[in-house]
């Protein structure tokens, strides 16, 4: 026990490191999404996403307090990342995906609740957003069908937030 000492501090102090960044995180991630009125379901795949992140990399941190030798510890954490990166070519989308998504929370104007046009040359799609996910926004268009796009979809192209009723219905009205 007397020869681990050191390995046992390092550990406690990567520990409880990680538990205040968790903290800060969370607190942090939370109060952005109330003054931007994100939704509670978003703001929650942002903390896992950021979690995971945090986790991955206090376990790498205590890998190398333990004694992996670090030719060793490149040599494997090469030959994972080889593979994650062949598989995240081999599903492009998912990465797209979850990047975009995390790019919507932060950045994008976009809200569910909003009337939004998508300016597509081939398609009109204009509706209102129900739901926006880690990989989808569900919208509901002017004709009344149900569309689901991709994350990656809707930071390319460009999009009108119009948040007012089409000229029909106020016209009914």
């Amino acid at each position: 026990m007397i020869g681990y000492k050191n390995e046992i501090l390092f550990t406690v102090i990567t520990l409880v490191i990680l538990f205040f960044i968790l903290v800060i995180t969370k607190h942090g991630i939370r109060k952005f999404s109330v003054l931007k009125s994100i939704n509670p379901n978003r703001r929650k795949l942002i903390l896992n996403l950021s979690f995971l992140f945090q986790y991955l990399l206090a376990g790498v941190i205590l890998i190398v307090i333990w004694g992996i030798d670090l030719k060793e510890f490149s040599v494997f954490i090469s030959s994972v990342l080889a593979v994650i990166g062949i598989a995240f070519f081999a599903q492009w989308s998912i990465l797209s995906n979850l990047t975009a998504s995390i790019i919507l929370f932060f950045s994008h104007p976009v809200r569910i609740g909003d009337r939004i046009r998508i300016l597509d040359k081939d398609f009109d799609w204009t509706g209102e957003v129900k739901d926006i996910t880690g990989f989808y926004v569900f919208m509901t268009t002017d004709r009344g069908e149900n569309i689901t796009l991709p994350t990656s979809l809707v930071i390319q192209k460009g999009i009108q937030i119009m948040n007012q009723f089409p000229k029909e219905e106020m016209n009914n009205q």
